[in-house]
């Protein structure tokens, strides 16, 4: 396996794990870890095999080509408004989550550190203003301190599951009855889960820099989507399995109270201190990669001109609707989450399908993903339930 591969591995992997990883204990708490786990198990299979039938997508349109263009081709200008208004609604969505979750570890962290105890909508505000900044300073700069953090974020993940895995209690996780969790259960834990394998993002731009190598590409994609799943399998299994889903049910959401908790059960310090930052490496890691993709988005969009005035014209539209959010919505962190999951569907589901049906029926050579218009199907239903369930919820 080449460096290439690995780095495309990487970029799959590094794509999926990110802020949902904090939210998933919370959404999957009343669940408990069995069904928690079998719930992740059925999510991985969707993700891995839409990301496969995206595949198929980008290799019968041309290496090159991005989603819009691909969405152009085989579903035209309506194709296309479905595609763009999906993107910018997942966008926002995330950010708004984002905003909320880092606002609320921020206030957290002045509260235990510096003893300030800081104004959640001030914290909003601050957290918006520093690191949304960041955005605007391009591309370049967002990817050198997005690998930079990530990395730590890896190092610090292995070094809390490893000294969290022997706090794990067997009782807890053989308390888990299926009879004992409810339909509200899985309806509000299903978008969430699902919204945390959503890196299919960055699909089309493998296939162009892995030159449409399908079997490699393929390759790439199963082991990508592999390792955050097994990511998030030992961090339920040190969340869920030591704290325990009823006690992190009554947290309701809030993300500070899980930190707290793992760091009451850390023997050491310095673990106590390392599960603190990366819970907010994991946080600001994502935010960025999330923000980029947004402002860049919003200025082709909009057409906005170089310099300071149209940088700052991009950065308001960028942030003002999720920063209303966070701030009249914040404790919606695992809420606004799970709403993602909704335009996620259309992306990586509905959209994927219409075009795989639309290629197939004028070209049968190239790589196509097993399963026929049954697996379609199938997967078509899937996203039907994901909405529901966050109707559901909603409602």
């Amino acid at each position: 396996m080449n460096l290439k591969t690995l780095g495309s591995i990487a970029i799959v992997a590094g794509t999926a794990i990110g802020a949902g990883m904090l939210a998933l204990p919370l959404a999957t708490a009343a669940l408990g870890v069995i069904p928690a786990l079998l719930l992740l198990l059925v999510v991985w299979a969707i993700s891995a095999y839409t990301s496969l039938l995206m595949l198929e997508i980008n290799l019968r349109s041309g290496v090159g080509d991005n989603v819009h263009a691909i969405t152009g081709k085989t579903l035209g200008k309506k194709g296309q408004l479905i595609q763009g208004a999906s993107f910018l609604s997942l966008l926002y969505a995330l950010t708004a989550a984002y905003l909320t979750g880092g606002s609320s570890l921020l206030v957290h962290r002045m509260e235990s550190v510096f003893s300030i105890n800081l104004d959640g909508q001030l914290a909003v505000l601050l957290f918006t203003l520093v690191l949304g900044s960041v955005a605007a300073l391009g591309v370049s700069w967002v990817d050198k301190l997005s690998r930079l953090l990530f990395s730590l974020m890896v190092v610090l993940l292995v070094l809390v599951v490893g000294f969290l895995l022997p706090e794990i209690r067997p009782s807890v996780i053989a308390a888990d009855a299926f009879e004992k969790v409810s339909a509200n259960a899985w309806m509000a834990a299903i978008p969430v889960v699902f919204t945390s394998f959503g890196f299919h993002v960055c699909i089309a731009t493998l296939v162009r820099y892995l030159d449409g190598d399908a079997v490699n590409l393929r390759k790439v994609l199963l082991i990508g989507s592999t390792i955050p799943l097994v990511c998030y399998i030992l961090w339920l299994l040190v969340t869920l399995g030591t704290v325990g889903g009823d006690e992190i049910a009554t947290f309701n959401g809030a993300l500070p109270k899980l930190i707290s908790a793992l760091q009451e059960l850390a023997a050491h310090p310095v673990v106590g201190q390392s599960i603190a930052v990366f819970a907010d490496l994991a946080l600001v890691t994502s935010f960025l990669g999330v923000t980029m993709s947004l402002f860049d988005f919003l200025a082709e969009m909009t057409r906005s001109k170089g310099g300071i005035g149209g940088r700052l014209q991009t950065w308001i539209i960028t942030f003002l609707p999720p920063l209303l959010c966070a701030l009249f919505v914040p404790e919606g962190f695992v809420a606004v989450l799970g709403f993602a999951a909704i335009p996620l569907v259309f992306m990586i589901i509905f959209l994927p399908i219409a075009m795989a049906l639309n290629q197939r029926a004028q070209y049968r050579d190239g790589y196509q993903v097993s399963g026929g218009k049954l697996a379609l199907s199938l997967i078509g239903v899937a996203g039907v339930a994901i909405i529901a369930a966050q109707l559901w919820v909603a409602l």
